[in-house]
């Protein structure tokens, strides 16, 4: 699937898989910041990208990043809509007890492209029964 990318940013990098079976493309900084122990600083990529209609792209941690430098996404996971046009900026978080510092050009985050359904939501006064039920924050065991 071929996705448009709009450079915003001098520095702006397309994003990139590192591996022919890499799920997620790496997304750069434009810029340097320093993010404090607890902080979360907004990063800038420098990109605005079109993605397909019925796609979402998420923005996950990069692996090395979140373990070995305490870096990622606030949110958990970051969503771009298909009808976003803005620039993707990454609210990056220090879980970490000391500040870390983001260079231009780092790898912040990764971006994965994927399809998605909508549903029609209704009010119902029952639901279909299922052996699980209503059993919900570790019912199911803990192993």
């Amino acid at each position: 699937m071929h996705i448009h990318v709009k450079k915003l940013h001098e520095n702006a990098k397309l994003p990139v898989y590192a591996s022919p079976h890499s799920a997620g493309a790496d997304l750069c900084s434009v810029a340097e910041y320093d993010v404090p122990a607890g902080a979360t600083v907004f990063v800038h990529t420098g990109i605005a990208i079109e993605l397909p209609a019925d796609t979402v792209g998420l923005i996950y941690a990069r692996s090395g990043l979140a373990c070995k430098q305490d870096l990622a996404p606030a949110n958990k996971v970051g969503v771009i809509d298909s009808d976003y046009r803005g620039e993707i900026i990454v609210a990056l978080h220090n879980h970490g007890s000391e500040t870390r510092k983001v260079c231009a050009g780092d790898r912040i985050a990764q971006l994965v492209v994927t399809p998605y359904y909508t549903g029609e939501f209704s009010f119902t006064d029952e639901l279909s029964s299922t052996v699980r039920g209503e059993g919900g924050f570790g019912s199911t065991g803990n192993r």
